[in-house]
């Protein structure tokens, strides 16, 4: 069985439907991003479609994961309760509508109403961010996982008010005046939503998952790459924001720097705790050693294309061609592993925990079909090489649509695993448990 750790308190976890249904409309939305992937690899959707495959992949898989993540093990593993279990349910109705609208905008070209559902995005993240804030805000210190959520949030509530001003200058011309263009004005959010709130809260749950499933410790030289990390990371972050913002290569430059030999520390440390595991390897730790890869590998690429063009349009996620390497291999395979245990994890302790000793209960890795998880495993890492090599050197876009096929059908073979979990461990945890949700879910505030 995967471990339970001892130092986490469960007790203070908010119901399980809220994570749960986080996670659900997460894998919807990345079912959709995929999809979406396809068809314009395969030339059947117009360009446009390119801005709702990220928001979709981005903010709606990868963010609402996070929010549901913070939201359950934020009070696990800090010891303190959460601040509102009804403004976590209210934030998931908010930024799901408020996505789904933005996606449903740019695929459709109906960009008038992009100000509507961009406030609707808006609201629901601020919620998300004030309510995990004043979550931590009840901590007497905080560790190193911490600190890089509480640094996530603030690049949230920076990005997502770009990404506000940014739909409403698509109908009102909004930066003319102000000595920025709707271009650097995009490249700065995009720079803060992805190196600022996706990597940092990635980076900041590495520190803990990598250790803690590891059984191993942070010594030697990952100690020095953690100090590093924790202050040229986020300095890095904010100068190459500021600098594709201002439009001063310099300071993208310095930024840009900061960044990649930060992460390309982060990589080792992950690729040295994997290596020092003391425990047989799960769905969870493969997938970190394909991230661990990915990661080093678009850093190394990355530092010469920031160094010498970092404000190019061809290079907001790196160097050209080391997008998908990114966004697929690194931060897709970070939180397709951590979902290998998260949910299990939520789905047993609330069905099983209490149960054991006095009865015979299934281990946390019999709940999901280990077979399926090679599958989605062998069909995701074909299909991200697929797509990967041909963004790098050029192959063919029947090559291209191939891999993002792959991809497609591994996500599904990931996702009917992780929902089987959901239904036959925990058949009414989306629907009957909504009304004991609602009625457990008072506010925890003075």
């Amino acid at each position: 069985m995967s471990a339970i750790p001892a130092e986490v308190d469960t007790a203070r976890q908010p119901p399980m439907t809220i994570p749960l249904r986080h996670f659900v409309v997460a894998l919807g939305f990345l079912t959709a991003a995929v999809g979406l992937r396809v068809a314009l690899a395969a030339g059947v959707v117009a360009g446009t479609a390119r801005l709702a495959h990220v928001h979709l992949l981005l903010a709606g898989w990868v963010c609402v994961t996070i929010m549901g993540a913070m939201t359950q093990f934020v009070p696990v593993w800090s010891g303190v309760d959460l601040y509102s279990r009804r403004l976590a349910t209210a934030q998931l109705w908010a930024v799901g509508v408020g996505l789904g609208g933005l996606a449903a905008c740019f695929l459709l070209g109906a960009f008038a109403w992009l100000p509507v559902f961009g406030a609707a995005a808006l609201l629901g993240f601020w919620t998300f961010a004030y309510n995990v804030a004043r979550t931590l805000s009840r901590l007497d210190d905080s560790d190193v996982t911490e600190r890089h959520f509480g640094l996530a949030l603030g690049f949230l509530a920076v990005a997502t008010a770009l990404g506000f001003l940014l739909a409403v200058d698509f109908t009102r011309p909004l930066f003319a005046g102000v000595g920025a263009t709707h271009g650097s004005v995009r490249a700065a959010h995009v720079t803060l939503a992805v190196f600022g709130v996706v990597v940092t809260t990635v980076v900041g749950a590495l520190y803990q998952l990598a250790t803690m499933f590891t059984q191993t410790k942070l010594r030697g030289v990952d100690v020095w790459l953690r100090r590093v990390e924790e202050v040229g990371y986020p300095l890095g972050v904010v100068a190459l924001a500021g600098g594709r913002l201002v439009s001063d290569p310099t300071l993208a430059r310095v930024g840009g720097a900061l960044v990649t030999l930060s992460l390309l520390g982060v990589a080792a440390i992950l690729a040295h705790r994997l290596v020092e595991s003391a425990v047989d390897w799960t769905p969870m730790l493969t997938r970190y050693a394909v991230a661990a890869v990915a990661l080093a590998g678009w850093a190394v690429l990355t530092l010469p294309a920031w160094l010498t063009a970092p404000l190019a349009g061809d290079r907001l996620f790196g160097a050209p061609g080391t997008g998908s390497l990114f966004r697929l291999g690194f931060v897709g395979f970070v939180v397709l592993g951590t979902l290998y245990h998260v949910v299990p994890f939520i789905v047993w302790v609330h069905r099983y925990s209490d149960r054991l000793g006095l009865e015979p209960v299934p281990m946390l890795d019999d709940l999901y079909s280990a077979r399926l998880a090679r599958l989605d495993l062998g069909l995701v890492v074909s299909g991200v090489a697929a797509v990967v090599a041909s963004d790098l050197v050029g192959l063919s876009t029947a090559v291209e649509t191939a891999g993002w096929a792959l991809v497609l059908v591994g996500v599904a073979a990931f996702a009917a695993n992780l929902l089987r979990v959901i239904w036959v461990h925990s058949p009414q945890s989306l629907v009957g448990g909504a009304a004991a949700s609602a009625a457990d879910a008072d506010d925890s505030a003075d």
